[in-house]
């Protein structure tokens, strides 16, 4: 793997979880699979809840890392709306 992409900063770290992660349990993979509406095509798991978090935080910094790299845009995490009442 390209030393570029390996490495990631507290910072890059924190920004990942900006994004939104999908996590939900498949029976049939007997695991938590991790996916990210912002970014398609990336999907992690992990055994339980809280690795998956982790993976899904790590795999989005290398996501987002890449497309930098490649000269690519990044696509900008969703604001989420908060409900009064």
């Amino acid at each position: 793997m390209n030393e570029e992409l390996a490495d990631f900063t507290e910072d890059e770290l924190a920004e990942a979880l900006r994004y939104s992660m999908y996590i939900a349990w498949s029976p049939e993979d007997r695991a938590y699979l991790v996916t990210v509406p912002e970014l398609p095509g990336l999907l992690t798991h992990g055994a339980t809840h809280e690795e998956a978090v982790v993976m899904g935080r790590d795999a989005i910094g290398a996501y987002l890392s890449a497309l930098r790299y490649l000269g690519e845009p990044v696509p900008a995490p969703q604001l989420v709306q908060a409900v009064g009442g």
